[in-house]
């Protein structure tokens, strides 16, 4: 390597902020959370997943401690592990709910390893629960973790309810201040999002609410903190929705859809420049 290069390298300084917990650590330690409550790949004894368990949670100890104090930190892993078994109940359920609802769903097993709006919900609720109890930008690394991984962005804070189902998933946005109530179904590319992005709105109720047994087909676009999507309500897909609608509304886009056949038309001539 050259001088020149040399002296350009020595003239690089970092960014002074210093970040002291570990990204790739805590990335291993919400996959193996997720992959201790749903251990279908091999057959764990009890014993193991416990010891595993207590090793995850000392690493995550470790980096709310370097962030927090030791003290928050040991409060915040005890609350958090009295409601895990809850939290791995719920998700059982969540996961039962997409192959109730997805006729290309054959077994558990498919939609644990394969569905990703099933693996953005299991992250999100640990993510929320680590959110609740305010646990600083760690619940933040674990959302967006699931969004790199799979394409769909739920902010933890965002309060969401019993089977939330997301068919294909890719391009879900959800806010932090969504409220989404139970027996939910999202499609690909629909946005619960903010009208205004302005700094000093960062306290308010910003995303809409939707209440139980919406349906939000694909591509809609509901915007705003006072918009409330009443229960048992359809969105269809493409709407563009920011003020709320009635329970057992029927929102759609109306769409002149023109066909016409190419069958009997002359071929054009073909010019090559």
């Amino acid at each position: 390597m050259n001088n020149k290069i040399v002296e350009l390298i020595k003239n690089f300084h970092p960014h002074s902020s210093y970040i002291p917990i570990d990204r790739k650590e805590l990335q291993e330690v919400v996959e193996k959370l997720y992959n201790l409550m749903f251990p279908i790949c091999k057959k764990m004894e009890i014993s193991v997943i416990h010891r595993e368990l207590l090793s995850v949670g000392k690493v995550l100890m470790d980096n709310i401690s370097r962030i927090t104090s030791e003290e928050f930190a040991e409060n915040a892993m005890e609350r958090f592990f009295s409601e895990f078994p809850e939290m791995q109940r719920r998700l059982a359920k969540d996961a039962q709910c997409y192959l109730d609802n997805d006729p290309a769903a054959k077994s558990l097993e498919e939609v644990i390893l394969t569905y990703p709006g099933f693996f953005a919900l299991s992250l999100h609720r640990i993510a929320h629960k680590l959110h609740q109890l305010k646990v600083p930008l760690i619940p933040r690394l674990f959302s967006e973790y699931a969004h790199s991984k799979v394409g769909i962005d739920i902010h933890p804070g965002a309060q969401i309810g019993k089977n939330l189902f997301m068919d294909h998933g890719t391009g879900i946005v959800i806010g932090e201040t969504t409220i989404v109530g139970d027996n939910v179904k999202i499609y690909q590319g629909v946005t619960l999002g903010a009208l205004y992005l302005e700094k000093k709105l960062s306290s308010v109720k910003r995303h809409p609410t939707v209440e139980d047994n919406v349906v939000i087909y694909a591509a809609a676009t509901i915007l705003g903190g006072d918009t409330i999507v009443g229960r048992h309500s359809t969105i269809g897909g493409g709407t563009w929705l920011t003020k709320s609608v009635i329970p057992y509304s029927l929102v759609y886009n109306k769409v002149d859809v023109k066909i016409k056949t190419v069958k009997d038309f002359e071929e054009p001539n073909d010019f090559v420049i």
